[in-house]
């Protein structure tokens, strides 16, 4: 059951001016009219180049737009770490989800923003997947954020309900704190060449 606090039916009058509000109202009532409709995808595409070159690729962001993001390996594991990593990703992932969930409900809440930061980081024991001490799992075996906000107009309980609606409503970080299944279809070839 959907937490009645930061639904968009709890709204109070001062909020009819808020773009997110507007927004959230249509697409909350085209959500309840057509469940399957608010069924997203987001996606990231890999096409190998260069593939003599075990420490960098290009990762395409979003099947539309495309964008190309070079990436690099870890010095940890034995890359140059010339280009962000998977985990720095991962981090950026985190870390703008949730930012952009603080500035989506501090509009809502007519909470005026001065300042954000927020600043995520993964630690990870490398030994696992380096196969050195298979006790130790292959994952990042803590995630943390540091968030600063400063805000006008507002108290401390209504930004204690900021952050808190920010770590329910943040999709990133839900996935991780509760992970997720993930399925792989895989297909293998023995090239001739």
């Amino acid at each position: 059951m959907p937490n009645q606090e930061f639904s968009t039916k709890n709204t109070k009058s001062n909020k009819d001016t808020s773009i997110v509000h507007q927004r959230h109202l249509v697409l909350n009532e085209k959500y309840r009219k057509d469940t399957t409709s608010a069924w997203i995808t987001d996606s990231a595409e890999v096409i190998g180049i260069n593939l003599h070159d075990p420490f960098r690729t290009v990762v395409s962001i979003n099947d539309k737009m495309k964008v190309p993001f070079k990436i690099g390996v870890h010095k940890a594991v034995g890359g140059d770490h010339d280009f962000p990593n998977p985990g720095d990703l991962l981090c950026a992932s985190l870390a703008s989800c949730f930012e952009s969930t603080i500035r989506l409900i501090s509009n809502k809440l007519r909470i005026e923003l001065v300042e954000t930061k927020i600043y995520a980081t993964a630690q990870i024991d490398v030994r696992g997947t380096l196969m050195i001490d298979k006790s130790i799992p292959v994952e990042f075996q803590s995630m943390h954020i540091d968030a600063l906000i400063i805000a006008k107009n507002t108290n401390e309980k209504l930004l204690y309900k900021l952050i808190e609606g920010a770590k329910r409503s943040c999709i990133v970080y839900q996935t991780i704190k509760k992970g997720t299944p993930i399925t792989l279809n895989s297909k293998t070839k023995n090239s001739k060449l």
